[in-house]
């Protein structure tokens, strides 16, 4: 077995301790950096494949970004943990059965004719993971891309204007009227005597 083959099972074997970890732990913040170490190792399995800016851009959104948000959420939140524990073996048939159902879904699709995949030939030092990339997602793939950025954009303007609409029972401040405040308006200065005891 070659030395690559080992590293392409052990990062294999990790994302998949990992995955099952992130649903068994008890606790919501080790499930949170076993996602982490899932991630970490989706990554492994991206260099092997000669994709390196998948690899990094894997773990510098979803790592640097996405996982510190749901860890700080996480941790922020004041979660019962007494009642996660108590629906696990309440659940666990039903999720191993969807479990057992997706394995053979893909037992289905994959197959065994490619159980003896080749290994992807190795490209040359003037082969460039970003730009083939690139080139690929602005030549063959460019109006489902830019459909895709419609779509995303269509959806933080329905999200903003979600959030924005007027709702009649919540007070809220008009940052224009407290910037055009003027000193006269709010504040009244009272002469009053001095008194003497």
């Amino acid at each position: 077995m070659a030395f690559e083959q080992i590293i392409f099972y052990f990062f294999s074997a990790m994302v998949l301790l990992a995955g099952v970890m992130v649903i068994t732990a008890r606790n919501p913040v080790y499930a949170a950096l076993f996602l982490v170490m899932a991630f970490f190792s989706s990554s492994a399995l991206w260099l092997l494949l000669e994709a390196e800016f998948l690899a990094i851009t894997l773990v510098l959104v979803y790592v640097g970004a996405v996982m510190v948000l749901f860890l700080f959420v996480v941790m922020m939140l004041d979660i019962n943990l007494v009642a996660l524990r108590e629906g696990f073996m309440r659940y666990l048939p039903v999720g191993a059965l969807v479990a057992i159902s997706v394995i053979a879904m893909m037992t289905m699709v994959v197959g065994p004719e490619f159980a003896d995949f080749p290994i992807p030939e190795r490209k040359g030092p003037e082969y460039n993971n970003t730009a083939e990339l690139g080139r690929i997602l602005y030549t063959e793939y460019v109006y489902p891309f830019e459909l895709a950025a419609v779509i995303l954009v269509v959806a933080i303007v329905a999200a903003i204007a979600l959030t924005l609409r007027r709702r009649p029972m919540v007070r809220k401040q008009n940052p224009d009227q407290q910037v055009s405040v003027r000193k006269e308006e709010r504040v009244r200065i009272v002469k009053m005597d001095v008194e003497k005891r």
